[in-house]
């Protein structure tokens, strides 16, 4: 029986946002992968089956939502251990995605030790497991793609930030790009083989051009001139931490090296701003408050300003801005 092919993601109408930061992390999986938010029948995962076309490997492999840690990173026989004096390693879902695409959808309804477990394994790129004293280890170097809608339970913050690129998806299309999405899903359904032959120039090139994006990424420099401006902009934006700096500048980078340029330019930092910030931006009610100096205390009973003596201990309750809760759509629950 002939496997039925993914849908091209060349022949993907609209969502060109999450088409380029999907290409973006495939050229660096340094980036941390993408989340992705939006309502059902999106196409999420139509789409990140095509970006698996593009690897070397084409692997493309799912986690289930009610998955188990040693479903995750697989498991050690420590019975083969005893008897054949090393232990027998029973791969995972992490082993089988290496080199290819790691689809996780609904991420917010994973549990919060498996998400942690496997945003540190996206980042390392090797998975370690340990028991009783005997460890393995492998590769596990995969493009992470993790969809949710928050209208069903938000990630905490730290695993949102965790993420390196966020994309949402409009979940109101016009209805002529409507009707195109239609048609090509029409015709796809009826012959797929044909389909995807009719396609294969627009993916050949595209896959050609995510290769030479990534032969090229290694000679743009990560220069000093590009991140000074994304810093600034980052602290501009009151983002925690420095995930989003790092996170921006090698997607920057990315991006030069997807339109063929030697260099970052202003125009690849404004190009992959919202990715790298939308889920890390802390919007503020009003301008930060410009720190006052402290007022000196009014002397204590018995004692001179002169003497230095006072209420030394008691200074004024200093202003403090707090970001507000990140704007979430209003998209409806699966029934």
């Amino acid at each position: 029986m002939t496997d039925i092919p993914h849908f091209p993601l060349s022949a993907v109408v609209g969502a060109d946002d999450l088409k380029l930061a999907l290409c973006l992390t495939a050229i660096d999986p340094k980036i941390g992968g993408v989340l992705i938010e939006g309502p059902r029948g999106m196409a999420k995962s139509t789409l990140a089956r095509g970006l698996a076309d593009l690897l070397a490997s084409g692997q493309f492999v799912t986690l289930p939502l009610g998955a188990t840690e040693e479903r995750l990173i697989g498991t050690l026989d420590l019975d083969a251990a005893l008897g054949q004096g090393k232990a027998q390693f029973s791969p995972g879902v992490l082993a089988k995605a290496d080199g290819g695409v790691l689809y996780v959808d609904e991420v917010n309804l994973l549990a919060d030790h498996l998400v942690d477990l496997l945003l540190d394994v996206a980042a390392s790129g090797t998975n370690l497991v340990e028991r009783d004293g005997i460890s393995h280890r492998h590769s596990a170097r995969f493009v992470l793609i993790g969809t949710m809608n928050p209208e069903e339970g938000e990630l905490r913050p730290q695993l949102l930030d965790r993420f390196g690129l966020n994309v949402a998806m409009i979940g109101q299309p016009p209805p002529s790009e409507r009707a195109a999405i239609i048609r090509r899903r029409l015709q796809f359904d009826a012959d797929p083989h044909a389909f995807c032959a009719q396609w294969a120039p627009e993916q050949l090139a595209l896959a050609e051009r995510c290769q030479l994006a990534r032969e090229r990424l290694q000679g743009i420099e990560l220069d000093d001139q590009s991140l000074a401006l994304i810093t600034e902009r980052c602290f501009a934006a009151g983002v925690d931490g420095m995930r989003a700096d790092l996170v921006w500048l090698r997607a920057a980078r990315a991006h030069a090296a997807w339109r063929g340029a030697q260099a970052i330019s202003e125009d690849d930092i404004e190009a992959v701003a919202e990715f790298a910030l939308r889920h890390r931006r802390r919007e503020h009610n009003g301008p930060a408050p410009t720190p006052e100096q402290p007022h000196s205390p009014p002397p204590a009973t018995g004692t001179s300003q002169a003497s230095g003596q006072g209420q030394w201990g008691e200074m004024p309750a200093q202003a403090q801005h707090m970001g507000v809760r990140r704007e979430v759509p209003s998209w409806p629950k699966k029934p």
